[in-house]
């Protein structure tokens, strides 16, 4: 015999606890629509589920428990929401909902190793996460994952990579081409993770329509980043003002991964790292997670785990 209908209001105080609960854009509400089979509409300072009697009971039990949970003062974030939702849905998940790994990589993208799983659920479940490791461990590639899972899902409305164009060797001023052109070399390395994991059509469309922004660190002075998933590449060569600078561009409904390699600072002499700065003042803060990945998470070709051997390139913070 099939539920009876039902119709359920949960009581809202302020806009926040939608925000939260219901995600950038509404994510949460199609996830609602499509994993649990409840409509949900916002009005008049009420939040109504309609839907068949099981479905809205369960969903209006795990919404209640997380806003009781969010006005307690609990670290409650709209990725953990999605995440609830997702576990609770009496239907399967397709693995390329939510914030899981895009289909069509996954076996290029899946965490492999102990600290990569540990990386991808620090991402999972923190608003700001830090990866730091030596080269080859997936620091970037997967921050990359997540971030186009996160815009496929509704989590996120765009992606921004960023990274600083600190000039190791050659000045910029001797380069070839316009600033663009300059700087293209520093960012190359964020291409290639969007080469690798979205196929040509979806690659060109998301960079022409501003889903996918590349840009220099500088270019992010005055901003604020609302909706979007930000990630900072190579953060071991910013200054600590720099750090201050990149952090403080977090929006509503965003979510920023940092992530470098101590040992391969390229700043001038007698300059403190932001990035080791920055894991020292911000390990004990609530709702950012530090992942600190070693060389046996390197999932490079074989012979680079054991180049990092011979090196001694353990990571360690530079002074």
């Amino acid at each position: 015999m099939r539920d009876s209908q039902a119709d359920e209001s949960i009581e809202i105080r302020d806009f926040d606890e939608v925000r939260v609960l219901l995600g950038p854009l509404d994510s949460n509400t199609r996830l609602i629509r499509d994993l649990h089979g409840v409509n949900v509409l916002v009005r008049d300072g009420s939040m109504r589920l309609l839907g068949r009697e099981g479905d809205v009971k369960r969903v209006s039990s795990l919404l209640q428990g997380m806003l009781e949970q969010h006005r307690s003062g609990g670290n409650l974030t709209t990725l953990e929401v999605t995440r609830r939702l997702r576990e609770h849905s009496p239907v399967p998940v397709p693995e390329s909902s939510g914030r899981d790994v895009p289909t069509r990589v996954a076996g290029a993208a899946q965490p492999r190793t102990p600290g990569q799983h540990k990386y991808w659920r620090a991402m999972q479940e923190h608003d700001v996460v830090f990866a730091v490791g030596p080269a080859g461990t997936g620091k970037t590639f997967l921050a990359v994952a997540a971030a186009i899972a996160a815009v496929k899902s509704g989590a996120a409305r765009r992606i921004v990579l960023v990274r600083p164009a600190v000039e190791a060797g050659e000045k910029l001023g001797f380069l070839p081409g316009d600033f663009q052109a300059k700087v293209d070399p520093y960012l190359r390395p964020l291409y290639d993770a969007l080469h690798d994991l979205l196929d040509p059509g979806a690659r060109q469309r998301y960079l022409e329509t501003e889903i996918v922004e590349v840009c220099p660190l500088a270019y992010m002075r005055g901003r604020t980043l609302n909706d979007a998933f930000v990630i900072l590449d190579e953060a071991q060569n910013t200054t600590v003002p720099q750090m201050l600078m990149f952090l403080t561009r977090m929006g509503e409904g965003s979510q920023v991964v940092v992530t470098g390699d101590p040992s391969q600072v390229d700043l001038p002499a007698n300059t403190r790292s932001g990035l080791a700065d920055a894991l020292e003042r911000l390990g004990a803060v609530e709702g950012i997670g530090i992942v600190r990945l070693q060389k046996s998470d390197v999932v490079r070709h074989p012979v680079v785990q054991r180049i990092i051997e011979a090196y001694g390139e353990t990571p360690r913070e530079p002074r």
